[in-house]
This record gives structure tokens, C-alpha cells and sequence, in this order.
């Protein structure tokens, strides 16, 4: 895995206020979805970005076809896919969102040369980690003995 200091985590989550998170699912029993909803109920603008389901409503949005669809300006972009299809998605990111600050990478996610490549253009790179995750974990949500559940238990 891929280690990142504390430090780093925190600035990055805490500097993003728009996130795209390209392959989420409008299936609530998906990461992709618990992810992007989290996001979305912690303050975050969740802009979502899957083809199958443009045009659909999720969080309040309007779900893109592909990161070239959003108007706004973008922070982040959080990828749920396979990391055969990260170059595409960062060189899209790159040349869509010239304020571009962070490009992150789900658990399982890796791409050395997309990686590379954003950093050289100034973007912050986070592979194989979950936003959701380290949320929880540098704002002291974690529960259940550090299983990122999100949920609160009640006493057993």
C-alpha cells in the first residue's frame, strides 16, 4: 500500500469542497455509493459521473456521463474504476479542470504513470486509499475498533 503521511490526508481533505467521483452506482449497497453519499453528508460537493445513469438525480446532482459534462470547477476527483481506465480518466481531469487539486484513487485502484503524471502538472495524488476511510480516521469518526463503518453502534 501506498503510504501517505497524516499530514498530507488531512490538507487534501480539507482543501477539497467539490469532488467528482467518477463510477459511483446509484445501488446504495455499493462503495461506490456509500462513498459518494458520506461525502456528500459530511459537506463535500458530490458531483457524481457515470455513463449509465446520466441524467438520473443522486445527492442532489445530476449524474454525468463523463467528467467533461460538469461546469463547475472541480477539487477532486475520486475514481471508482478499475485502474485499467485511470489514464483516460486523469488525462480528462487534467485537461478539463485546470484548478484541479487532487486526483484520488480507491482501495484496489493504482496507476503509476496516470500518478506521475498529475504530479508533475501540481495535482495531489492518493492511490489505493478510500476518502471515506481516512475521513473517519483524521476526524476521529472511527468506531467498532477502527472498522469504517460510519455507523454509530448502540451498547451490545
Amino acid at each position: 500500500m501506498t503510504e501517505y503521511s497524516d499530514a498530507f490526508l488531512k490538507q487534501v481533505l480539507q482543501r477539497a469542497k467539490t469532488v467528482a467521483v467518477v463510477g459511483v452506482s446509484m445501488n446504495p449497497v455499493r462503495p461506490s455509493y456509500f462513498v459518494a453519499r458520506y461525502l456528500s453528508l459530511k459537506g463535500f460537493k458530490v458531483i457524481p459521473v457515470n455513463p449509465g445513469h446520466a441524467g438520473a438525480l443522486l445527492f442532489g446532482q445530476t449524474v454525468r456521463a463523463r467528467l467533461s459534462d460538469i461546469e463547475d470547477a472541480v477539487d477532486m476527483v475520486d475514481i471508482f474504476r478499475r485502474s485499467e481506465a485511470v489514464l483516460d480518466i486523469v488525462d480528462e481531469a487534467l485537461e478539463h479542470f485546470p484548478q484541479l487539486q487532487t486526483i484520488w484513487m480507491q482501495i484496489g485502484v493504482e496507476h503509476p504513470v496516470a500518478a506521475a503524471k498529475a504530479e508533475a502538472r501540481g495535482v495531489a495524488v492518493v492511490q489505493n486509499r478510500c476518502p471515506k476511510i481516512e475521513y473517519q480516521r483524521m476526524f476521529g469518526e472511527l468506531r467498532l475498533g477502527g472498522f469504517a463503518t460510519g455507523v454509530i453502534s448502540s451498547k451490545l
